[in-house]
């Protein structure tokens, strides 16, 4: 849940027309699908003791010697101490799991040294929310989110997520078009959540939910974290929804602020506030966390954190070939279509059909059926995109543990889970 501190190019005033001609711009660069990207966030336990905090001093030594590692991928590091990895876009799904791979392998290599380890769930089962990063900015991004209760600091200190990056597509008639991916990623998201759900639990409860991570995404202000209305065209859409979303903090003179309840728009309005800036519009943008994101490329953000060292792959190859193999688009497509009623009207997470992906899981018959429709036409697809052995067997292997089961790595968290108490940091 981290917000980039990179500004934009310049710091040259926007008005409200030259901010909507910006979003709609940067936003949405439509083109033949070309690349794909990953991010995956780690939960950082201590080997074999998970129960047991990670002291701050011993966590900030582990990232001073991460940050002095080779890597090919962007490393960076969550407000709790969570480690995160940003692959380069790649020309192929193949070429994306082989350099992430390798950095993980080294980021695994050096944590061990330091008797930790990554750990892939969705929320952090036993941990109270404890942020490590004291910078200005999460202090402004913790003040903000508290205004809507504790979901804000679960999210930016126990969560971790493996988020999918596509190109948004071409606009050509006839084709699986920006537009068309647009509507599938919002509706398979559904489908993603249920079928990833990895976070029952928190602080060392069960708490409900399969995925409670979705859970606290749809308690934050819609404004900041719902996505646009699907009723209207893409570009326009999510202009509307960037420009009327509050912002959540604004740098002068050194410090941050949070404002109380004001839009973009009404920054660009305001008369005692000082004008918004091109960096400014790039960083509200950032601090909109929806289900699914465009920042020129497509994020889709719905995805828990995967257990095991290729947990990561499985969605990463199942959502590339559902939206650049043509044939399988067209599978997915027809599978989620009888979801959509359950979503009808409000946008996601904040509809029932979000709702009892997060809930229910795959113990949802409908959401089932879409999920094995998908997984199958993703098997299908992955040779024709050249995916390797290792992206199809973990495909495979996961569709027969947990989808053709009605089953979610949330499941077997709560069939291992015994009521712990949280312990406090050293």
């Amino acid at each position: 849940m981290s917000v980039s501190p990179e500004w934009g190019v310049d710091d040259v005033a926007v008005t409200e027309h030259q901010a909507e001609a910006l979003v709609e711009g940067i936003c949405f660069k439509t083109g033949p699908p070309r690349s794909v990207g990953v991010e995956v966030e780690w939960l950082v336990h201590r080997e074999g003791a998970p129960h047991d905090p990670v002291g701050r001093e011993e966590l900030a030594a582990a990232h001073a010697v991460l940050r002095t590692l080779p890597l090919t991928s962007a490393l960076s590091f969550e407000p709790g101490g969570q480690v995160e990895l940003s692959s380069r876009p790649a020309p192929s799904l193949t070429r994306c799991v082989s350099e992430v791979s390798a950095d993980l392998d080294a980021v695994r290599t050096a944590l061990r040294e330091h008797g930790l380890t990554l750990a892939g769930m969705g929320v952090d089962p036993w941990s109270r929310p404890r942020r490590y990063l004291r910078e200005p900015r999460y202090d402004a991004m913790e003040t903000c989110l508290d205004r809507t209760g504790p979901a804000g600091r679960t999210l930016m200190c126990t969560s971790a997520s493996v988020q999918v990056c596509l190109d948004a597509g071409r606009e050509e008639p006839g084709v699986m078009g920006f537009a068309r991916r647009w509507w599938l990623a919002h509706h398979l998201g559904a489908v993603l959540v249920a079928t990833f759900a990895n976070s029952p639990m928190a602080e060392g409860r069960a708490t409900g939910w399969l995925s409670t991570r979705q859970l606290m995404w749809a308690e934050l202000d819609p404004g900041r974290a719902g996505g646009p209305s699907l009723a209207h065209d893409p570009r326009r859409a999510w202009v509307r929804r960037v420009l009327d979303a509050p912002v959540m903090c604004v740098r002068r003179e050194g410090r941050w602020e949070v404002p109380d309840g004001v839009s973009f728009r009404e920054w660009t309005r305001s008369r005692t506030m000082r004008p918004p800036t091109r960096a400014d519009l790039d960083y509200h943008i950032g601090t909109l966390f929806p289900p699914v994101r465009p920042r020129g490329h497509v994020e889709l953000r719905m995805i828990d954190a995967q257990p095991g060292e290729d947990g990561w792959v499985v969605p990463l190859a199942v959502v590339t070939a559902l939206f650049d193999d043509p044939a399988a688009a067209t599978l997915a497509t027809r599978a989620v279509q009888p979801l959509a009623e359950r979503a009808a009207g409000t946008p996601p997470p904040h509809n029932p059909l979000w709702t009892d992906a997060a809930r229910h899981g795959l113990a949802d018959p409908q959401l089932k059926r879409a999920a094995v429709t998908c997984f199958d036409a993703a098997m299908d697809a992955l040779p024709r995109l050249g995916a390797s052995t290792r992206a199809v067997d973990a495909v495979a292997a996961y569709a027969d543990r947990y989808v053709h089961r009605g089953r979610c790595p949330a499941d077997d968290v709560l069939e291992r889970h015994t009521p712990v108490r949280p312990r406090s940091p050293r």
